[in-house]
Protein backbone atom coordinates (compact mmCIF):
# COMPACT_ATOMS: atom_id res chain seq x y z
CA UNK A 1 0.00 0.00 0.00
CA UNK A 2 1.28 3.37 -0.49
CA UNK A 3 0.74 5.57 2.47
CA UNK A 4 0.55 9.13 3.13
CA UNK A 5 3.75 10.18 4.05
CA UNK A 6 4.55 10.91 7.63
CA UNK A 7 5.20 14.31 7.12
CA UNK A 8 4.82 17.48 9.75
CA UNK A 9 2.25 19.53 8.24
CA UNK A 10 1.48 22.92 9.31
CA UNK A 11 -1.95 24.52 10.11
CA UNK A 12 -3.54 26.78 7.67
CA UNK A 13 -5.70 29.98 8.77
CA UNK A 14 -9.06 28.75 7.66
CA UNK A 15 -8.33 24.81 8.31
CA UNK A 16 -11.50 22.81 8.83
CA UNK A 17 -11.13 21.16 12.19
CA UNK A 18 -12.67 17.46 10.92
CA UNK A 19 -8.81 17.97 8.49
CA UNK A 20 -6.91 18.52 12.19
CA UNK A 21 -8.24 15.26 14.06
CA UNK A 22 -7.59 13.58 10.79
CA UNK A 23 -3.97 14.39 10.67
CA UNK A 24 -4.06 13.58 14.57
CA UNK A 25 -5.80 10.13 13.69
CA UNK A 26 -3.16 8.93 11.12
CA UNK A 27 -0.30 8.17 13.25
CA UNK A 28 -2.86 5.86 15.52
CA UNK A 29 -4.04 4.52 12.47
CA UNK A 30 -0.50 3.70 11.00
CA UNK A 31 0.21 1.48 13.95
CA UNK A 32 -2.40 -1.36 13.06
CA UNK A 33 -1.95 -4.20 11.36
CA UNK A 34 -1.38 -4.72 7.91
CA UNK A 35 -5.05 -6.30 7.42
CA UNK A 36 -7.09 -4.29 9.56
CA UNK A 37 -5.51 -1.73 7.43
CA UNK A 38 -5.77 -3.40 3.97
CA UNK A 39 -9.57 -3.98 4.96
CA UNK A 40 -9.95 -0.17 6.13
CA UNK A 41 -9.01 0.49 2.38
CA UNK A 42 -11.28 -1.83 0.73
CA UNK A 43 -14.45 -0.27 2.96
CA UNK A 44 -12.75 3.66 2.15
CA UNK A 45 -13.16 2.51 -1.49
CA UNK A 46 -16.48 0.39 -1.57
CA UNK A 47 -17.75 3.67 0.09
CA UNK A 48 -16.50 6.34 -1.93
CA UNK A 49 -17.16 4.33 -5.20
CA UNK A 50 -20.96 4.24 -3.93
CA UNK A 51 -20.93 7.95 -3.39
CA UNK A 52 -19.58 8.68 -6.81
CA UNK A 53 -22.54 6.46 -7.87
CA UNK A 54 -24.63 8.01 -5.89
CA UNK A 55 -23.47 11.21 -8.35
CA UNK A 56 -25.54 9.55 -10.95
CA UNK A 57 -27.82 7.37 -8.80
CA UNK A 58 -30.39 9.08 -6.22
CA UNK A 59 -28.96 9.55 -2.36
CA UNK A 60 -26.65 11.48 -0.54
CA UNK A 61 -23.48 11.75 -2.41
CA UNK A 62 -22.45 15.31 -1.18
CA UNK A 63 -21.80 13.02 2.16
CA UNK A 64 -20.89 9.78 0.98
CA UNK A 65 -18.16 10.84 -0.63
CA UNK A 66 -16.18 12.89 1.74
CA UNK A 67 -16.69 10.03 4.32
CA UNK A 68 -15.15 7.43 1.74
CA UNK A 69 -12.28 9.78 1.04
CA UNK A 70 -12.27 10.53 5.18
CA UNK A 71 -11.52 7.05 5.05
CA UNK A 72 -9.18 6.63 2.63
CA UNK A 73 -7.25 9.58 3.76
CA UNK A 74 -5.85 7.66 6.78
CA UNK A 75 -3.70 6.04 4.33
CA UNK A 76 -3.27 7.93 1.11
CA UNK A 77 -1.79 11.27 0.08
CA UNK A 78 -3.92 11.81 -2.45
CA UNK A 79 -7.42 10.99 -0.95
CA UNK A 80 -6.12 13.59 2.24
CA UNK A 81 -5.75 16.27 -0.19
CA UNK A 82 -8.71 15.88 -2.10
CA UNK A 83 -10.78 15.40 1.35
CA UNK A 84 -9.08 18.71 2.60
CA UNK A 85 -9.81 20.53 -0.84
CA UNK A 86 -13.58 19.41 -0.26
CA UNK A 87 -13.67 20.36 2.76
CA UNK A 88 -12.11 23.94 2.56
CA UNK A 89 -14.74 24.84 -0.18
CA UNK A 90 -17.72 23.60 1.71
CA UNK A 91 -16.75 25.89 4.38
CA UNK A 92 -16.30 28.62 1.85
CA UNK A 93 -20.01 27.76 0.34
CA UNK A 94 -21.46 27.63 3.78
CA UNK A 95 -19.87 30.99 4.76
CA UNK A 96 -20.95 32.50 1.83
CA UNK A 97 -24.23 31.36 2.77
CA UNK A 98 -24.48 32.52 5.55
CA UNK A 99 -23.62 35.89 4.29
CA UNK A 100 -26.18 35.76 1.61
CA UNK A 101 -28.16 38.90 1.69
CA UNK A 102 -31.95 38.75 2.97
CA UNK A 103 -33.24 39.10 -1.07
CA UNK A 104 -30.91 36.52 -2.02
CA UNK A 105 -32.43 33.95 0.52
CA UNK A 106 -36.13 34.86 -0.20
CA UNK A 107 -35.26 34.71 -3.99
CA UNK A 108 -33.72 30.78 -3.28
CA UNK A 109 -36.50 30.32 -1.83
CA UNK A 110 -38.78 31.15 -4.48
CA UNK A 111 -36.96 29.40 -6.89
CA UNK A 112 -37.37 26.04 -4.87
CA UNK A 113 -40.89 26.99 -4.16
CA UNK A 114 -41.51 27.14 -8.21
CA UNK A 115 -39.53 24.43 -9.21
CA UNK A 116 -41.64 22.10 -6.67
CA UNK A 117 -45.06 23.57 -8.45
CA UNK A 118 -43.61 22.97 -11.22
CA UNK A 119 -42.92 19.22 -10.46
CA UNK A 120 -46.54 18.88 -8.84
CA UNK A 121 -48.24 20.61 -11.86
CA UNK A 122 -46.40 17.99 -14.13
CA UNK A 123 -47.43 14.83 -12.24
CA UNK A 124 -50.89 16.07 -12.24
CA UNK A 125 -50.86 17.13 -16.07
CA UNK A 126 -49.06 14.19 -17.39
CA UNK A 127 -50.28 11.80 -14.98
CA UNK A 128 -47.07 10.67 -13.30
CA UNK A 129 -47.50 8.65 -10.13
CA UNK A 130 -45.85 10.39 -6.95
CA UNK A 131 -45.03 6.90 -5.62
CA UNK A 132 -43.94 3.81 -8.30
CA UNK A 133 -46.30 1.24 -8.01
Amino acid sequence: MTAAPERERPERPGEPALVRKLRARQAEHKQRGRLYRLVFVAVGLVVLGVGIAMLALPGPAFVVIPIGLAILSLEFAWAEHLLEKALVKGEEARRKATQATRTQKILSGLAIACAAAAAFTAALVWDIPYLPV
